[in-house]
Order: structure tokens, then sequence, then C-alpha cells
């Protein structure tokens, strides 16, 4: 394949198109920017990228008279389809500039709304694990407050507990029954059925939790506050 620069080998072309055409100034650029691509294809085309750069495609060996013969033959055509595509080529670059600015104003909402839930479960959930380790008689560490996609909470080996600040977005006894799942855990680091005897006896109600937070808690992971729901 063998590129040639038709800027230099036309001048005489497109001085005449200057001239007589009533083309667009970036059509005439464009078209002072052709690029003829010789390849082992057996016909001449012309193409329009979405960069608007127009090539000419042609065999080995095109007499060049006939490459600038088939150009001003399809002028029309090239006019015509540089034109849609500068416009389709305006329109995306006005949506992508539009997206960028509600996402980026979007964005800044999801980060404002993740600061306030955050704040308020700093101030939530160290109340309830407090009162839940007194009445279970268990000990912690450090509590952390985190914005997680996949986890609630968990429990380290070392006492530390972690919390989504989203837990603050689900009703009162969802945020109980994750505060005391993971309490639960400083004596049963499993879940195995003894874990789950000391669930049902800190809460005889947290299957219909735990199956309240696996059915809605991707809508609350999606901004959704559901803190208000009606209790079940």
């Amino acid at each position: 394949m063998v590129r040639r620069d038709w800027k230099q080998e036309n001048k005489e072309f497109l001085n005449d198109q200057q001239m007589n055409s009533t083309q667009k100034p970036n059509l005439q650029q464009a078209l002072g920017n052709i690029q003829v691509i010789y390849s082992g294809r057996k016909t001449i085309c012309i193409q329009i990228d979405r960069q608007l750069q127009i090539k000419v495609r042609a065999p080995y060996r095109t007499p060049k008279r006939q490459i600038l013969m088939f150009v001003e033959k399809n002028m029309g055509w090239i006019k015509s389809h540089y034109e849609r595509m500068a416009e389709q080529k305006k329109q995306a670059e006005k949506q992508a500039q539009t997206d960028d600015m509600g996402g980026c104003g979007k964005q800044a909402e999801v980060q404002e709304r993740i600061r306030q839930l955050t704040m308020k479960a700093k101030i939530v959930i160290p109340q309830r694990v407090a009162l839940y380790a007194n009445i279970m008689g268990v000990d912690y560490g450090r509590i952390s407050i985190r914005h997680q996609k996949t986890r609630w909470g968990s429990c380290s080996g070392k006492g530390n507990l972690n919390f989504n600040c989203y837990l603050m977005a689900t009703p009162a006894p969802v945020i109980d029954y994750v505060v005391i799942h993971e309490l639960c855990h400083r004596k049963e680091m499993n879940h195995s059925k003894a874990f789950w005897t000391l669930v049902e006896g800190m809460m005889p109600d947290y299957r219909q939790w735990r199956k309240w937070l696996k059915d809605h808690g991707d809508e609350v992971l999606n901004g959704k506050d559901l803190s208000r729901t009606p209790d079940m």
C-alpha cells in the first residue's frame, strides 16, 4: 500500500476548486489534504472518515490524471457527504460536552451524598455497636465507615469493624441486623450454624431483614433512599 502527497502533486486542481467552488473553507482544507492510497484493489473509491479526512483509494499505477478526473466527477458526492458528516461530528462533540458537564454534576452530587451518609453513619453506627456489644458481652476494635459496592460490613480477626455508609439509606432494623451480624463474628469467625444461632438469639426476625437487604440492597447502592420504608 502506497500513500502519496495529494496537496503537492495537485496544486493546479486545488486552486481551481478554491476559485470556482462555493465549498465551505473547511471542505477546501480537506480537499487540500486528500490522502491517496494505492493498493492491490481493482477500482477507485473515495472515503471520508470520522475525522473528516478525505481518502482516495486506487489500484497501483493508476494515472494521476485519472484520479483527478474521478475526484472532479464526484465533487457533488464529496460535498454532500462531507457536510453531512461534519454536522454529525459537530453534534457528537456537542453531546459529548453536554454529557461531560452532566457527568461532573452527577459525580459531585453522588460524592456529596456519600459525605452526608458517612457523617451520619459515624454518629449512628458506633452507638448501635456499643449497645449490642454490651448486651452480647463482646469487645471490638476500631470502627470504620466506608463507601463500598459489595459489602455492608466486615469484622477482622483483630476485632476491627467496617460498615458501609449506605446503611444509612436502609431501615433501622437493617442497620441493627448488620451490626449484630458483625459483632457475632467476635464469637464465631464463620457462618456456621452456631454463628446463625447467635444472630437469631439477638434478633429473632433477622431473616426478614437479611432478605430485605438481598432484595433491595442494589437499589440503595444505586442511590435510592429506603430508610423510611415501613417495617415489614
